[in-house]
């Protein structure tokens, strides 16, 4: 079950950009972590105004928390820190993506990254390779 953020408030974020924002029902919008020099992808939290606004305005990355229903710091649990490089909204307004410096792991499994568990595919070459057989 995923639980939502409080309803809607007052955030600090620019009215610009929060009118821009094309957010899921439950108010919230998908924020890829990457890492800002080696482009490798790290995890995928999720954000809701306020949350962008807190990671935009302290350079540290906030995530809004669906199983604890509270807003979360990367790092101020873990000692894994996301430190925001920048932030930019995809073409369609509905995804964030969010290069930072990551310190440790980014995973909550304690993995450097959350997508290095269930490759499903190493490369295109592999599945063209497959598929001829």
């Amino acid at each position: 079950m995923t639980s939502t953020p409080p309803s809607p408030r007052p955030s600090g974020l620019d009215p610009q950009i929060a009118a821009r924002l094309k957010r899921s029902a439950d108010g919230l919008v998908p924020a890829i972590a990457q890492q800002y020099d080696t482009g490798e992808v790290l995890m995928l939290g999720w954000m809701d105004d306020e949350a962008l606004h807190r990671t935009l305005t302290t350079g540290r990355c906030t995530y809004w928390s669906r199983s604890r229903s509270e807003y979360w710091v990367k790092g101020d649990t873990s000692g894994h820190f996301q430190w925001v490089k920048s932030v930019a909204l995809d073409c369609d307004a509905d995804t964030l993506l969010v290069k930072v410096d990551q310190v440790g792991a980014a995973c909550h499994t304690g993995a450097r990254t959350c997508f290095d568990e269930d490759v499903l595919i190493e490369d295109a070459d592999s599945a063209a390779a497959a598929s001829d057989q």
